[in-house]
């Protein structure tokens, strides 16, 4: 692509606006500036105008102005905002620093860091690989990253931050313009959406608590961004239902515990011990599971590294092409499944050969002859008909025998193989850890959660074990080979809304997104303290208007609570017509955006997201059509759900995406400057 220079004219200017600033739009910043050359060939000037009322890089999640007590729960050495040799895409690749890498820079005077806190200079200093940072500091790393990013663009290019929020935008036919609650207005060429995770209104229960709380002077915080909730209301010692054992209950946890002046401390023994501040409310958990999710892994592999074998991207392209219609459940997640068995076995009989009592090859020949579908059912005197995982539909093959024989086959291979028991990966028990049981005694229920959770930390941290390393590579590899095949049409509608938006997200967050170990040890010194008590899994709530309290219970035990204060600890479930997000309800209001419905003759249901066109993100509108300037990525449209960073060299899916949208974006431009190159040429023929 060439353009003629107008050296008697003064070049053109073309905007962009880049609506959120966080992780996601920051990272697509980078990707303009590094594509820029390629891409970018005219002398026109370029203004990119990052909107967001939130620090851009860190954005609201990750920004420095909350509590010093809140994490990630990922370590220093799996964070990265930069490509690496790993990375699929046609940009360039930029590498760049890790977070633990940056903090050696920091320390070391390469990088220059605004001041900060004592508390949080010693957390730098004092960074290992392995530690958790918290958000304060990841939040110092992506305004770093924004600012390098910015860096890299030539003078003929303007970034402009709005700390402002975007409340409207009016296509105008050849430019959108944009309304902030500033009363600025902006014109822009192309506009990206990336606004991160959002709230919705209430749901019809959320809303019927909400009244029953109001009216009985009451407190219930309906799902929220946990850490952002007002919960001074909560007093000491006031008794309230959680429920939800996710990381939304770990960030409530710590702020109303530590938050509030209480102390951890580690005795002789090696026993964490809770004491308390007296400020601290009762804690009631619950959930479907009621169990926290696993912790998050610190142990290293030993043996030798699982690569995928039941589902790669041939099968998966395979799969795509073959089969008239694609259901997750039936035809890909029982391969997921042996794939994540195969990947825990290996590690456990190749780098832990003194803890098992058959070879590798010997397993193997075993376990490859097993019906994927039978490892979904597979587990010592386990009801097959309630195996499956939480919102997911019984699998149509439980009662065929064939079926039944190699999962009786597994139990046995397992139990005739691994000497011991803490080391027999069975599915069902992975997801539902408390099963069927039932507990009458409340202390007895209190101590096997805390068993449970005891176990859970040493099999995820524990040298001996790392085979749940090989187990978490095997669903992590598994899900990129997903994404691969994830826009394809040819999912069912039931499918796409009940599994892929539905059980598929949660169920890989239980097992590979926990809170850090030492979250969980925290929770069972809080058990101990009497701060905590655990209801079991099943919870159920009722807003009881006899009694004006809330009550809960659960399917593991008769014993049921009362208590005047409830949360449902947990994010909103996505639903643009219902967001909180006043520019989301009128890009679907205007038309100019449309929520996803999914239909398939047979079954017919909204997804609750944006459509943009996987190709390139650009937005499908009401008419049918997509945008020509308007984009979108994040986890409220219908591109596959992606962490706005990644664990190096993963190929990370987002650093794709960002690339992907990015390139489009800049060949999108040069189109608009062609098209308007051609434009002055006509008039300078035309005098």
């Amino acid at each position: 692509m060439s353009h003629a220079p107008f050296s008697s004219v003064t070049p053109p200017e073309f905007q962009i606006a880049l609506i959120g600033g966080g992780p996601r739009g920051a990272g697509v910043l980078e990707r303009l500036a590094a594509n820029l050359p390629e891409l970018w060939t005219t002398d026109a000037r370029i203004v990119i105008h990052v909107i967001d009322p939130h620090p851009a890089g860190p954005g609201r999640i990750w920004r420095y102005a909350q509590s010093p007590l809140l994490k990630l729960n990922s370590m220093a050495a799996d964070v990265t905002m930069f490509t690496d040799e790993s990375s699929t895409i046609d940009g360039p690749v930029r590498p760049g620093p890790s977070l633990i890498e940056w903090a050696g820079l920091v320390n070391a005077g390469e990088i220059a860091i605004p001041r900060v806190d004592p508390r949080l200079r010693h957390e730098i200093e004092n960074l290992s690989p392995a530690s958790f940072p918290t958000r304060r500091l990841q939040s110092l790393y992506l305004s770093w990253f924004y600012a390098d990013a910015v860096g890299l663009f030539p003078e003929t290019v303007e970034v402009v931050a709005h700390r402002a929020s975007a409340i409207e935008t009016v296509d105008e036919g050849r430019a959108h313009r944009i309304r902030l609650d500033d009363g600025v207005s902006i014109t822009a060429d192309i506009v990206l959406y990336s606004l991160g995770h959002t709230g919705a209104d209430a749901e019809p229960e959320h809303a019927g608590l909400i009244d029953f709380a109001r009216r009985r002077e009451l407190f219930y915080l309906p799902p929220a961004f946990t850490a952002d909730a007002d919960t001074r209301p909560i007093g000491p010692g006031q008794r309230v239902i959680v429920r939800g054992m996710g990381l939304a209950a770990v960030d409530l946890t710590v702020l109303l515990t530590e938050g509030r002046g209480g102390r951890f401390d580690r005795g002789g023994d090696g026993v964490l011990r809770y004491t308390a501040s007296g400020h601290e409310p009762r804690l009631y958990f619950g959930s479907r599971r009621g169990v926290p999710y696993h912790s998050k892994i610190s142990s290293t592999l030993v043996g030798e590294r699982p690569e995928a074998r039941y589902f790669t991207p041939a099968i998966a392209r395979s799969l795509e092409k073959s089969l008239n219609a694609l259901d997750l459940s039936v035809d890909v997640w029982p391969l997921i499944a042996k794939d994540m068995l195969w990947g825990y076995y290996r590690e456990l009989f190749t780098g832990h050969p003194d803890r098992v009592e058959a070879s590798w090859d010997s397993f193997v020949q075993a376990f490859d002859r097993l019906d994927p579908r039978a490892l979904l059912l597979a587990a010592p005197n386990t009801d097959v008909t309630n195996s499956t995982p939480r919102g997911h539909a019984v699998p149509s093959f439980a009662d065929d025998e064939r079926i039944e024989h190699d999962a009786q086959a597994f139990v046995d291979l397992v139990e005739g193989t691994v000497a011991y028991a803490d080391d027999r990966l069975f599915l069902p028990e992975l997801d539902r850890p408390l099963g069927g049981a039932l507990v009458a005694d409340r202390g007895e229920l209190q101590e096997l959660v805390r068993d449970y959770i005891r176990t859970d930390v040493s099999l995820r941290t524990l040298p001996e074990h790392s085979a749940t390393l090989g187990l978490f590579i095997a669903l992590l590899t598994s899900l990129f080979t997903l994404s691969d095949i994830i826009d394809s049409p040819k999912w069912t509608a039931q499918s796409r809304v009940r599994d892929i938006h539905g059980w598929w997200l949660g169920y890989f967050s239980f097992i590979a997104s926990g809170p850090p170990a030492h979250r969980l040890e925290e929770l069972v010194a809080l058990s101990e303290a009497g701060i905590v008590e655990f209801l079991g899994a099943g919870i159920w709530v009722e807003a009881d208007e006899t009694s004006g309290i809330f009550r809960a219970g659960s399917a593991t035990t008769p014993v049921t609570v009362t208590a005047s204060a409830l949360v449902d600890a947990r994010l909103p479930e996505t639903a643009i017509s219902r967001s909180d997000n006043e520019l989301l309800r009128s890009l679907v209001a205007s038309g100019a955006g449309l929520e996803e419905i999914v239909t398939d003759g047979a079954y017919s249901a909204s997804t609750g997201r944006l459509s943009v066109r996987q190709l390139d993100t650009r937005l499908l509108g009401s008419s049918g059509s997509h945008s020509s300037r308007q984009y979108a990525i994040g986890p409220y449209t219908n591109s596959p759900f992606v962490g706005a960073f990644s664990r190096p060299r993963t190929n990370a899916i987002s650093f794709r995406e960002n690339d992907k949208v990015a390139r489009a974006i800049l060949a999108r431009l040069a189109e608009l400057a062609d098209d308007g190159a051609d434009q002055r040429r006509s008039a300078l023929r035309a005098r």
